[in-house]
């Protein structure tokens, strides 16, 4: 029997949602530990340290356009800002909520495709959106 032939978002999409759940749960025990702003500064201080090591030792390009950097920047102030938020979140409410909410990023996301990126809007998408709405509701209840 060979190896199945899997596309590679879908491969890298799986990976990076079973590591961010773990992060996840993780990061709240961290912040049950110590203060949650501390928490997340080592999380991050660490991400960065492996993010850096991997670039050093792949084949990525190392050119920067100032349009490309500055759009780099600005996404990580944003990733910041939402982790900052994130482990906050956990040292005041509950896990299973922070942890749905925050991981609706993706409809963010897909809204914002839609509406300033030209991405098609068809009735398929909208329904996902609702759906993922939906799953907020319920989880939260």
């Amino acid at each position: 029997m060979g190896f199945v032939e899997v596309d590679s978002g879908i491969l890298f999409g799986s990976i990076t949602m079973v590591t961010w759940g773990i992060w996840t749960v993780l990061g709240n025990a961290a912040s049950e530990s110590i203060d949650p702003r501390t928490a997340a500064a080592i999380s991050y201080l660490v991400a960065g340290l492996l993010a850096l090591g991997f670039l050093l030792v792949s084949d990525a390009s190392l050119a920067v356009t100032a349009r490309g950097g500055l759009l780099a920047g600005v996404a990580g102030l944003f990733t910041g800002a939402g982790l900052i938020s994130m482990y906050i979140g956990f040292s005041h409410g509950s896990t299973t909520i922070v942890a749905t909410l925050g991981a609706m990023y993706f409809v963010v996301a897909a809204i914002i495709s839609m509406a300033v990126l030209g991405d098609e809007v068809t009735l398929t998408k909208f329904a996902g959106i609702a759906f993922a709405g939906l799953s907020i509701v319920l989880i939260t209840r």
